[in-house]
């Protein structure tokens, strides 16, 4: 499989023939495609269109126009390559030119992410700047060490006090917030390193409702964000995947990136309707890093002069 991968990668620009692919992994077309996409988690070609879109992304932030990009990653015309690109992605390039990472993806290596268990394949991040807001909600606390953020204790879930339906509800018949959708954030500081406490939070965003007793408040200040989706698995997998994902992250996708993580803001994991396991076969949710592009030696004498 990593083979495959990496072919995929060297003939990124080329057309890329999933039967050439199970030739040179010495399986049959049928049973090929079926371990690809039990070990990668997308079918062959959805795959490949979804990496060749990766890339395109690269051209995009570059300034390349939308015709010459498609025409070069075999996309015969534009409106093709355009609803291609708002199917994974879901806006078209001309919005999402604002909104990409201004690095190439990272390779994969398959073995690494299978050793994480992410569960599949984490595609590229959404950079996107977000107002300030306000949530609410209940704190857990959890005794672990050297914890200053969210992603220091990967997956709260993990630490066996995920916050029980009744609180869920509790959130939100009494804050009634606009849209369905779960945070969870750890509150500790700097100061803060033999408790682990976590914000299990909803919106808190119509004035009119007076915050109840025994709930906490946080504002979140105006960021830009990396948001992953972890790969859609069974439930099963959905912790890990979570602990895998953000592991990715730390020690994949930020070295290899042109951002790092900035201290200022809140990283959180975000849930919604996809993490619902009786809605769908296959559950997703979000992370939310705070960014800002990497300042090195190059940008800090240019800037100086």
């Amino acid at each position: 499989m990593q083979k495959v991968i990496d072919t995929i990668e060297d003939r990124i620009k080329e057309e890329i023939k999933p039967e050439d692919l199970a030739k040179m992994a010495g399986y049959s077309p049928y049973h090929f495609y079926r371990i690809f996409q039990q070990h990668i988690g997308y079918t062959v070609m959805d795959y490949v269109v979804k990496r060749k879109l990766q890339y395109a992304l690269y051209e995009l932030v570059n300034g390349k126009k939308v015709i010459d990009i498609a025409l070069e990653y075999g996309f015969e015309t534009h409106s093709g390559f355009t609803k291609a690109f708002k199917r994974v992605f879901g806006s078209p390039p001309s919005l999402y030119r604002l909104h990409c990472p201004t690095s190439l993806p990272p390779k994969l290596n398959l073995m690494n992410l299978h050793e994480k268990e992410v569960g599949g394949i984490v595609m590229q991040p959404k950079i996107v700047q977000k107002e300030g807001f306000t949530i609410a909600g209940k704190t857990y606390e959890s005794k672990l060490d050297n914890v200053f953020y969210t992603r220091d204790a990967p997956a709260f879930w993990d630490q066996r006090i995920a916050p029980e339906e009744a609180i869920e509800t509790m959130l939100y018949e009494k804050l009634f917030p606009k849209k369905h959708g779960e945070y969870c954030v750890n509150l500790n500081d700097r100061e803060m390193n033999r408790t682990f406490t976590y914000l299990f939070a909803v919106d808190y965003d119509r004035e009119d409702i007076q915050l109840p007793e025994g709930l906490t408040k946080l504002y979140i200040k105006p960021a830009t964000y990396a948001v992953f989706k972890i790969p859609p698995v069974d439930v099963e997998q959905f912790v890990s995947a979570i602990k895998g994902t953000w592991r990715f992250i730390l020690e994949d996708w930020l070295p290899q990136s042109s951002y790092e993580v900035d201290e200022q803001g809140y990283d959180f994991e975000y849930y919604d309707e996809l993490c619902h396991h009786w809605l769908h076969e296959k559950i997703t949710m979000e992370i939310y890093v705070p960014i800002k592009e990497k300042v090195g030696i190059d940008s800090y004498v240019s800037r100086r002069n």
